[in-house]
């Protein structure tokens, strides 16, 4: 088969993808199979997907339903962000929050607690109010917020089954505006941070960890008929007189709108463009959260790292994000700073200095990414989340023969196979 995920640094063992077109039809491949996993935009940069049977839901055709009393939507778990906005803004309705790119799927990036940015912002996974699952016996479990299980079953990183329908909080359509700022000197940032993150709605800082940081991205909310005020700098940072793209000297024909020309929430939160590349393309990706009080010694201690780091670097962004309640969320428990790398395609050079990354940022109790590149065990991470036990638990009750079981998750949370 040798399917590959996005990136092209992992292809999938399995020699077939089955792609049922029921629920009925998703529960008969789970039941019938020894190990299987789902395989969703393929946006993840490690093996958590593979197995040695691969489901995709691409052909699950569910309906989606909006519930005005509610407010919410269920939409079939495989569904786009971007495809997932575009019914929305019909309704003239919205999402709280959205990742950087809009093409990946609403399973994926609810199991792998994938964020977008704010201080008041939770993660993706935040807004979850429902789940439909097919479990490890091949039955099919609802479960809502407020079930004794919910909050260990939202951030599952499909060890607890396939999850074949989504419900997600909705609000009010709203709009905002963009603007770019750059170069803001290192020492406002370490001195200001709390201010700079608050400075807008959601707030992106890139850098390469030279004499700057590069951009500073923010996107602030507009409220109906008012004309926004545009910045001429921030916190000492000029505004940019031209679109910008995160990775200097990238052309900027795949962003979102900036300049601070409002437009739709599905235009403004994420930074690529659904019908444009989304980031560079060929790229790997890492990811670490630490407290948010931890922030600036964090990012001081990879700073420390420049002359390792930057060789393989094409841009870096740190973000905030708000704490929650899901057991395996990198947000559980604590306000968050998500410190995020995107790569050269060069991964023996990227895995050799992730132990340096790593070490230097082992006594802030740093949450890697689920689902991108990272080399601690799970003796490592177990510390770091205080229910993971629970969650190993609930894994063994609705998987008993470990169907779901791969070698990622024996290896990042120790749940072992099943034999």
């Amino acid at each position: 088969m040798n399917e590959a995920n996005w990136a092209g640094n992992v292809t999938y063992r399995a020699s077939t993808i089955q792609r049922p077109e029921s629920v009925d039809a998703l529960q008969r491949c789970v039941a019938g199979a020894s190990r299987i996993r789902a395989l969703g935009s393929r946006h993840s940069f490690n093996d958590l997907a593979d197995a040695d049977e691969l489901v995709s839901l691409e052909r699950l055709d569910l309906p989606m339903t909006i519930d005005r009393d509610a407010m919410s939507v269920t939409v079939s778990a495989g569904t786009s962000y971007g495809s997932l906005a575009g019914t929305l803004v019909r309704e003239g309705l919205a999402l709280h929050a959205m990742a950087s790119l809009p093409h990946i799927s609403i399973a994926g990036a609810i199991a792998t607690a994938t964020h977008g940015s704010g201080d008041a912002c939770g993660n993706l996974a935040t807004a979850v109010s429902g789940l439909e699952m097919v479990t490890g016996d091949g039955d099919l479990v609802r479960v809502r917020r407020g079930d004794p299980d919910f909050p260990g079953m939202v951030v599952g990183l499909g060890a607890l089954g396939i999850i074949t329908r989504v419900t997600l909080d909705v609000e009010p359509e709203y709009r905002m505006h963009q603007q770019v700022f750059v170069d803001l000197a290192w020492d406002v940032l370490f001195d200001r941070f709390d201010q700079v993150t608050a400075s807008a709605d959601s707030v992106s800082l890139f850098t390469d960890y030279g004499d700057t940081i590069n951009q500073v991205w923010l996107k602030s909310r507009v409220t109906a008929g008012e004309v926004p005020v545009l910045r001429q700098d921030v916190f000492g940072a000029p505004a940019a007189t031209r679109p910008m793209h995160p990775v200097r000297d990238f052309p900027a024909d795949s962003v979102t709108g900036q300049l601070g020309v409002p437009g739709l929430w599905s235009e403004r939160l994420p930074h690529f463009r659904l019908d444009a590349t989304p980031s560079v393309g060929a790229e790997l990706q890492s990811e670490y959260l630490v407290g948010r009080e931890d922030a600036v010694a964090a990012l001081q201690a990879i700073r420390g790292l420049s002359e390792i780091i930057r060789p393989h670097l094409l841009v870096s962004e740190i973000r905030t994000i708000a704490a929650d309640d899901l057991w395996l969320s990198t947000a559980y428990g604590r306000d968050s700073v998500g410190i995020h790398f995107t790569w050269k395609p060069d991964e023996v050079g990227v895995r050799s200095i992730l132990p340096s990354i790593e070490s230097a940022l082992a006594p802030f109790g740093p949450r890697p990414h689920w689902g991108k590149l990272f080399v601690a065990q799970a003796s490592d991470l177990a510390p770091r989340y205080e229910r993971l036990e629970d969650f190993r638990g609930l894994a063994q009750r609705l998987d008993p023969g470990g169907r779901f079981r791969n070698t990622y998750l024996e290896r990042a949370i120790g749940i072992g196979p099943v034999y």
